[in-house]
């Protein structure tokens, strides 16, 4: 399973838990609406290591995906600081984002986003089609993910014809086949039975464990989170752990 690796990253800082995978400074985020500031985060500080498993918790509202979207340079805080992989993304313009995004982070969603007109092979295919790899090595990487998610037997599949945990697991396939320094998951079972959910987080567990993968995961759910090695709870725009 040489695509997935344990994902080193350049760190930012070290610590005694090894390297800083992930470092947010004080960090606000407040969105202008109609003629009201409303401060969605307020002062959020924290720091995640290298093969750290981080629960992200909190009542509807508190702040939990916007975070995510700062992490995964999709959204940008109003104040504060926030490096990944050694790189301070809060300086990063639009053109700077999208290949550090590329390399550097897997994003998980609770509705799976595949493409329905791709089969699973495809969709697991399209991140790799950014970077330059042969037609051998794309399928390689495709069908090594594949496997480490327990769906090559299924690759030539269509979204339809799949079990909706059997969907979560190609979307994972698809943000660990560039082999990333950070997965970050956004409810990641909230769509799916429990059995389906038990076994994505048997999967989110075993990339954590075996492959070092570094995770960050909001989730609603306690016997989610419980699977976490940390847990870290918003409210009302505030962090505690």
């Amino acid at each position: 399973m040489s695509t997935i690796t344990s994902g080193a990253a350049q760190p930012g800082a070290k610590s005694e838990g090894g390297e800083t995978v992930v470092s947010v400074r004080d960090v606000r985020r407040v969105y202008r609406r109609d003629n009201f500031d409303i401060e969605v985060l307020n002062g959020i500080h924290f720091d995640v290591q290298a093969g750290d498993f981080v629960a992200l918790m909190g009542p509807s509202g508190s702040g939990k995906s916007t975070l995510l979207n700062l992490l995964a340079g999709i959204d940008r805080p109003t104040a504060g600081r926030i490096l990944v992989a050694g790189n301070d993304i809060t300086s990063f313009n639009e053109s700077q984002l999208a290949p550090w995004r590329h390399r550097h982070i897997g994003f998980i969603f609770q509705f799976y986003n595949l493409i329905p007109v791709l089969t699973a092979r495809e969709n697991v295919e399209l991140p790799l089609k950014l970077v330059k790899l042969s037609k051998e090595e794309r399928r390689r990487k495709v069908e090594t993910a594949l496997a480490v998610v327990g769906l090559q037997d299924r690759m030539d599949h269509f979204p339809r014809q799949l079990s909706g945990g059997q969907e979560q697991r190609v979307a994972i396939a698809r943000a660990v086949v560039t082999d990333p320094t950070l997965l970050l998951a956004d409810e990641p079972t909230g769509d799916l039975d429990a059995k389906s959910a038990q076994e994505v987080l048997d999967l989110l567990a075993q990339l954590n464990a075996e492959f070092g993968k570094t995770i960050v995961m909001v989730t609603h759910d306690p016997r989610a989170a419980e699977r976490a090695r940390r847990i870290l709870r918003l409210d009302k725009g505030r962090l505690e752990e």
